[in-house]
């Protein structure tokens, strides 16, 4: 399976990590279908990091505090599988401590500063096409929607 994740800085090619985060993927697949990812923002964007997005206190209107909403359940860490290594493009959970993620995830821009990353947060895919769009979305830029892709 596969994603497009459009931006209002353009298309990231999504490649999922099913056999290694099996549940982190249908989660994110399945908010995608339900359109729950469309029109929010990228909350946190830290140069030579990561961005994040998937809060869905960032939709127009929204009251909470970006950063802080979910989809109001947790999904447990899948940390064991391959892959568990944060590098250039990486899609990872965000979570406030183990096995409280939801729907917030983050891109990684590069292996710099976020080896500490491994074996904590769980690695669900990469982004295979559109590395230069990780680059240039900036804090507030928009989460158009998320396509995906089932392959046979």
């Amino acid at each position: 399976m596969k994603a497009i994740i459009s931006t209002n800085k353009g298309d990231m090619h999504v490649q999922f990590f099913a056999e290694d985060a099996p549940n982190t993927v249908a989660n994110f697949v399945k908010l995608a279908k339900e359109g729950y990812y469309s029109g929010l923002q990228w909350h946190r964007v830290i140069p030579n990091f990561v961005i994040q997005g998937g809060c869905p206190n960032t939709r127009e209107g929204a009251a909470g505090r970006p950063g802080t909403g979910g989809p109001g359940y947790s999904i447990d860490c899948e940390l064991t599988g391959g892959n568990q290594y944060h590098d250039r493009g990486v899609l990872s959970m965000a979570h406030a401590g183990r096995n409280t993620g939801g729907s917030q995830f983050f891109v990684c821009h590069s292996r710099t500063q976020t080896s500490h990353l491994d074996g904590v947060h769980t690695v669900f895919g990469k982004v295979v096409e559109g590395l230069d769009v990780i680059d240039a979305i900036r804090e507030g830029d928009s989460i158009d929607r998320i396509e995906i892709i089932e392959e046979a």
